[in-house]
């Protein structure tokens, strides 16, 4: 099962808030964190933290990504909206959520964030309470070895 540390994982494709392709391949420090819905009061807290430490990240060398089953369109709005850099890929039809094994219930993916690196996980947290996740992810990753 995905959501077990060592497991591996292959690289996914999807399409960012510009409309761009974007390939995760895992290799890097990458978390990827999926959030119900676009412009929702805990889906906006949790994605602008991660935008907030999205300088922190990238200076530790890790790849952020945000993932729901809203379309590139939403995910534009939604960013233009809340001043967003973090990047956020569409997954419509859950090919995502499915390789990753996120639930999704009534079109909308559980909160749940995987952290990989070498093409495998290295850490997931179900159940994600929003306020506070984006820093203690980071702090996890160093307790982790995986960032500096």
């Amino acid at each position: 099962m995905v959501r077990d540390p060592g497991t591996a994982i292959k690289p996914v494709e999807a399409t960012n808030q510009d409309g761009e392709r974007v390939t995760v391949s895992f290799m890097e420090p990458t978390v990827l964190y999926f959030y119900p819905r676009d412009d929702t009061p805990g889906c906006t807290v949790e994605s602008t933290e991660f935008d907030d430490h999205l300088t922190a990240y990238q200076d530790a060398g890790v790849e952020v990504y945000g993932v729901s089953t809203d379309d590139a369109e939403s995910h534009g709005a939604f960013a233009q909206k809340e001043g967003l850099d973090v990047s956020l890929l569409a997954d419509p039809d859950a090919v995502i959520a499915e390789a990753f094994d996120v639930p999704v219930t009534n079109g909308a993916t559980a909160r749940t964030t995987f952290v990989c690196a070498r093409q495998q996980v290295c850490g997931v947290y179900e159940g994600v309470q929003p306020e506070g996740h984006a820093s203690a992810v980071l702090a996890d990753m160093r307790q982790m070895s995986l960032v500096e």
